[in-house]
Formats: structure tokens, sequence, C-alpha cells
């Protein structure tokens, strides 16, 4: 028998506390179409999942948890890839145009960052594939090669 194997990422579900606006800043910033919606039993909607340009088959579920939401407030659970600091550069002039606050463009542990946040305050990474070639290993919360695991 081999070993079993993942097949990718299915879903990113990400806590709000106010479903129509995040789904509308999420389809503002991103592009998000919601394809789902997940009644409770009460029949009330307070969920949704769809799809978001550039995640292929991955889809982007919302769903309503306030507590949740304020425990993540501050935290980035999910890096979105872009393919370099151009995509990053180009990135910062779309929120720009929105209107929404936006960290400069960062050169993290790897490749270029940048970081913004959603309406619970959830941080948002975009994260580029593309190195920047620098040695950041050194500088306290940048990352360091480690030996590979067994």
């Amino acid at each position: 028998m081999t070993d079993p194997r993942l097949a990718g990422v299915h879903h990113v579900k990400i806590p709000v506390t106010d479903l129509a606006r995040s789904i509308a800043f999420y389809s503002r910033v991103l592009g998000f179409t919601v394809e789902m919606e997940f009644p409770d039993a009460d029949g009330a909607v307070r969920g949704v999942a769809g799809r978001v340009p550039g995640l292929g088959a991955t889809l982007l579920a919302l769903r309503v948890n306030p507590a949740a939401a304020e425990g993540c407030a501050g935290f980035d659970p999910v890096s979105f890839a872009v393919t370099g600091q151009a995509d990053i550069e180009a990135w910062a002039a779309h929120l720009d145009g929105l209107g929404i606050d936006h960290s400069p463009v960062i050169e993290a542990s790897v490749g270029w960052l940048l970081v913004f946040s959603d309406p619970d305050g959830l941080q948002l990474h975009l994260y580029s594939w593309a190195a920047h070639g620098l040695d950041h290993s050194a500088r306290p919360g940048y990352a360091r090669p480690t030996e590979p695991s067994q």
C-alpha cells in the first residue's frame, strides 16, 4: 500500500460577522462569485462558497461565526499567491483604487508580500512565488531553512 496523498486544497473557510458585507468585500477585492449557499436549520443563510479567479478548483467559503471572526482578527491564516513583484505592485494599485488600506510592498522571507485586512480585521496576504534572492534568515520573525524531517 502506498502512502495516501493530498490532491490540493479543497476550500478555504473564513469566519465573518456580517455575511452580506463580507460577500461584497471579497467580490469587490478578489472577484469572488458565490456558487453555493448554506442555510441553517432555521432557513437563514449563514454561509456561502464560490470561486475566486486564480484559485483554480479551490473554493473560498465565508461562514458567519462572530466569535471565530473576532478571534482571528489580526491573524493571517492564508496567503494568496501571485507570480512576482510586479503582481504585488499591481495589487497595491488595485487596493489603492478601492480605497483599501494595505502595507507597503514587503521583502518577506522569500518573496514579496502585501498585507491588507478584510472587514473583520482578518489579515489577507498576497505573497509572490518569485523569490527576491535576499537572505533575511537572521532577522527576527523571518524564515530560515531547516533540515528535512523524517
